[in-house]
């Protein structure tokens, strides 16, 4: 999933502002205004309709998060040159179209211009558009198309650093790759605002507070659980909107606390069915299949394939790296007035177009970790709606 996206530390922690601020252009360092005074400033927002009985749907997806990073390399099998552009834990539609790209260019680095793409998720998808842009002919095998594979799943938010890969792993050269990924993704994105059913869309997303956030000490990092990679703030900073600052009292929120800025977000029911139009428009093919080993892509006409298959490639390439992180959502009935998110007390609202999705996210980023399960919670699930419905009550 575009998931739980370490937001825990998302709106939290004194001077560290939103981290899920919007991403890219090629300044390094654009200039802000100063934040306006919080006193100067009030907050009016639609009142939020919900509640668990509003409830449709409560959908579960299996995120592939490897401590090392994603897999790009090239490898041999067989006949087959293998490109792999997989594990990227919760940033796989956040970072789909830069690591795509990294993809696509192994893969035609051959000179092969008939190309297989396996897998029919965030980065089968771009990366079968993006071979046709180069000028090759894709064709998707995959066993599920959207809206039924693990990434139609997803929240749906930017958030290119969700759990990337542990800090350990975060050399200087991952972050230049990761970098140059975040960035030419977000470029693409832009091409996408405006388009009718807003495939992609900016939003403005609260953090909400019981006591004063600048006050707070952060919690200190334990022995047990290695920390996650924080790319966005020591990186991108320059293109993350401005924190804004809403005192106890000109806001809807009561006593309370509120710090928020504007992300992207993208609505994937729309989103990825232009991307699949797309493709088909330009000539591309898909083809149902399921692969359950390496020897099965053996009969395939292409000599070239990208291997996108996600979390499936820890069955199919039996790459044990590969960690399940479960991530729930909770889908209610569509508000059309409703264009900003909430986060309170590890609770999310993601204001989608195909309907308001809630999140219960835990205490830390391990929350989920190591967790393969996919049968639906209803009680994390009306936890998550009660807690940021109790906001408006």
């Amino acid at each position: 999933m575009s998931n739980s996206i370490g937001r825990r530390r998302v709106l939290a922690g004194a001077g560290a502002g939103i981290l899920l601020g919007a991403l890219e252009g090629c300044a390094a360092g654009l200039m802000r205004p100063p934040p306006m005074p919080a006193a100067a400033k009030r907050l009016q927002l639609p009142a939020l309709q919900a509640g668990s009985d509003r409830i449709t749907r409560i959908t579960v997806c299996t995120r592939p998060f490897r401590a090392q990073g994603p897999r790009l390399d090239v490898e041999r099998v067989g006949a087959k040159t293998i490109v792999h552009n997989y594990g990227h834990g919760g940033s796989g539609w956040s970072l789909s179209w830069g690591s795509s790209s990294i993809a696509v260019r192994n893969a035609m680095a051959g000179g092969d211009r008939e190309i297989a793409v396996i897998g029919c998720g965030a980065l089968g998808l771009t990366s079968a558009l993006l071979l046709q842009r180069a000028g090759a002919r894709a064709t998707i095998y995959a066993k599920e198309l959207p809206p039924n594979v693990r990434s139609s799943l997803a929240t749906g938010v930017w958030s290119p650093d969700s759990r990337i890969c542990l800090e350990q792993h975060a050399t200087p050269a991952f972050k230049r790759e990761w970098e140059t990924m975040a960035r030419q993704s977000f470029q693409t994105y832009q091409s996408y605002l405006g388009l009718p059913a807003d495939p992609v869309e900016f939003v403005d997303i609260y953090g909400v507070f019981d006591t004063d956030p600048a006050k707070r000490l952060g919690t200190p990092p334990s022995d047990a659980k290695p920390a996650f990679a924080n790319l966005q703030r020591e990186l991108v900073d320059d293109l993350i909107p401005a924190r804004q600052e809403f005192a106890p009292g000109t806001h809807p929120f009561g006593g309370r606390f509120v710090r928020g800025s504007s992300t992207m977000m993208f609505n994937l029911s729309a989103y990825s069915r232009l991307l699949l139009a797309d493709f088909l428009a330009n000539g591309g093919k898909i083809e149902i299949a399921e692969f359950h080993a390496p020897a099965d892509l053996m009969p395939l006409p292409q000599k070239t394939l990208i291997n996108a298959t996600g979390y499936g490639a820890r069955a199919l390439f039996g790459d044990d790296s590969i960690t399940p992180v479960r991530g729930q959502l909770a889908h209610t009935i569509p508000q059309t007035d409703i264009h900003y998110g909430l986060a309170y007390r590890q609770s999310w609202l993601i204001p989608r177009r195909d309907g308001l999705v809630f999140q219960f996210t835990g205490e830390d980023d391990y929350y989920g970790y190591g967790d393969d399960t996919t049968m639906p919670d209803r009680a994390e699930a009306e936890r998550a709606v009660d807690t940021i419905a109790g906001l408006f009550t």
